[in-house]
């Protein structure tokens, strides 16, 4: 605690003279921190120095409770920076690094940071406790497990090692021991009540980690001990009813758990990696499912154009982004809107991620032959009127996804393109002749997810012109924009964002673009004239968000290109 801080405390009649001299005297000794001290003496409260600080001198003050760190911005510093002097990287904003510090009259350290990171640095008040729990949880994630672990010693539990025998009968006990069980289950149980979307199970040559996808972005939540990796695959193995036995090979399984009145299903995947197997498991909420057209982001004009279009009796639509953009949320979206008594809709997924009742589901299975292509054809003679295939990924599938949508079907399936226009060059490259294209596109949808953000911690913020210059934004409407942030808080785990949106940019084939096919016309040739027909692009998309103050610049930024 800086020296500047004691005497303030003495001028504010908080200590008293003798209390701060004892309290300097005693630091002589231990080396300790002046504000612990006082505290440990019975001086002061820690809740007496956040409220002294934050009336008297106008300091902002942050809850930690709960809170994840960034692994990005704890890099920035070090973990051993932040334990010696006490501080933590709470987020960062544009060249703005907002940091949480017992003692904000702390300039060598404050001054260090923005040295060491290059960026402007804003104090957050913090009690000692809040900054110590939350850079030991960080630490040591394992030791707010709630127990799940203390009896790990005392069990004897023996992990096969990876240059040993695999005993089955030794790796099945181990997986169903109790410290096991509950370490996996309360993996599952946090990962649901952050609403992530997908669990890493990581390990690696000295340590193993658990990491989670929420809103889109990997954070890290714990470190259990290097020694479990092998029990704690089995145990997801074990859930998964996969072979245990089998650790050079990937695998692929599934299960259904129930919490709190909700179903939960889990998709799992397994590699084998240098150190041990990589578990990747992807959670599938259905009370999650946005089936809702009107609230998954479309602009009002590319809604109305997308409606018209799912409503033609032929013809094929096509979802473009790459993995996790949201694609199959929209293509299920569109089947609840089409699911009538009078409608035969099939579809062939791999995976099939949710049940839709009054639509048959068929699930791909390459070993025993059961493809995208030889599902199409088999769908062709059950007389459907609405197709959805998961993915064109060949030709094959793509030229009888044509003809389908060229006899009287409506085809629905996704590709793997940065934007809309580039669907068509990708599907020529495949080798679907133009006029086969030109004829059967209806409309073709890019889109992308963006974080919202967080509603109970909205505030406005200025930003300079060039920033949304920079962005695109015309100039003459650049005065109109008001931004916004999340600051932080105990609904978002102080993230600022709660939430995602698509953006989406939808090409409908106009005559002039069916021209265009025709001659094989190069991507950009296509974009330039479906902008000149009224597409808006994901980045004008993007920034029609930010005008709503829904998203941010960045998140924007991230995702879109200009």
């Amino acid at each position: 605690m800086s020296l500047r801080l004691g005497q303030l405390l003495l001028k504010a009649e908080i200590i008293t003279e003798e209390q701060l001299k004892q309290a300097q005297g005693e630091q002589k000794m231990r080396g300790s921190n002046l504000s612990s001290i006082l505290i440990d003496m019975g001086f002061l409260t820690e809740n007496d120095l956040l409220t002294f600080l934050k009336k008297r001198y106008g300091f902002p003050s942050i809850n930690l409770a709960d809170m994840q760190l960034d692994p990005k911005l704890v890099g920035l510093l070090g973990e051993e920076f932040m334990h010696k002097n006490q501080v933590v990287p709470v987020r960062r904003s544009g060249s703005t690094l907002y940091l949480a510090i017992v003692d904000p009259f702390n300039v060598s350290v404050i001054d260090d940071i923005k040295f060491r990171t290059g960026y402007h640095v804003e104090a957050l008040v913090a009690s000692e406790t809040d900054i110590r729990t939350t850079i030991e949880k960080h630490l040591n994630p394992t030791a707010s497990i709630d127990g799940a672990l203390a009896d790990f010693e005392d069990e004897g539990m023996e992990v096969v090692k990876q240059d040993e025998t695999f005993d089955l009968t030794e790796a099945e006990k181990t997986a169903e021991e109790a410290p096991v069980v509950k370490l996996v289950n309360l993996i599952l149980a946090d990962a649901i009540s952050k609403g992530a979307s997908d669990i890493h199970v990581e390990p690696y040559e000295k340590f193993m980690r658990v990491r989670e996808r929420i809103d889109g972005v990997l954070y890290e939540v714990m470190r259990p001990p290097i020694q479990m990796k092998n029990a704690i695959t089995s145990r997801i193995k074990i859930m998964s009813q996969l072979d245990i036995a089998e650790r050079r090979l990937p695998q692929g399984g599934r299960f259904l758990i129930r919490m709190q009145n909700r179903e939960m299903d889990f998709r799992i995947s397994l590699i084998p990696t240098l150190f041990g197997e990589k578990v990747v498991m992807r959670l599938l909420d259905k009370a999650k499912l946005q089936l809702d057209m009107t609230k998954l982001g479309f602009e009002s004009e590319a809604l109305e154009i997308f409606h018209e279009a799912i409503y033609k009796p032929y013809g094929m639509l096509l979802v473009t982004g790459p993995t996790g953009s949201g694609k199959t949320t929209t293509l299920y979206s569109v089947l609840s809107e089409l699911n009538k008594v009078s409608e035969n809709i099939c579809t062939a997924e791999d995976p099939i991620e949710f049940n839709i009742p009054g639509v048959n589901q068929v699930q791909m299975h390459e070993a025993i032959g059961l493809n995208f292509a030889a599902s199409l054809r088999e769908f062709l003679r059950q007389d459907p009127d609405i197709i959805l295939v998961g993915e064109i990924r060949d030709l094959e599938t793509a030229e009888i996804a044509v003809k389908a949508a060229l006899t009287g079907h409506l085809v629905l399936s996704t590709l793997h393109t940065n934007d809309a226009p580039s669907t068509i060059g990708r599907l020529l490259d495949m080798g679907v002749e133009p006029f086969l294209v030109a004829s059967s596109l209806i409309v073709t949808v890019a889109q992308r997810l963006v974080r919202c953000i967080c509603p109970d911690c909205k505030e406005p913020i200025n930003m300079p012109p060039d920033a949304f210059l920079d962005l695109g934004v015309p100039e003459e409407e650049i005065y109109d924009f008001k931004c916004y942030k999340g600051k932080g808080c105990t609904k978002c785990s102080n993230i600022g964002y709660r939430g995602r949106l698509s953006l989406f940019e939808v090409m409908p084939m106009g005559d002039e673009i069916q021209e265009l096919t025709l001659r094989r016309a190069p991507a950009n040739e296509i974009k330039r004239a479906a902008i000149e027909a009224g597409m808006k692009t994901l980045r004008q998309s993007g920034i029609a968000k930010i005008k709503q103050g829904i998203t941010t610049i960045e998140e924007v930024l991230r995702v879109t290109v200009a």
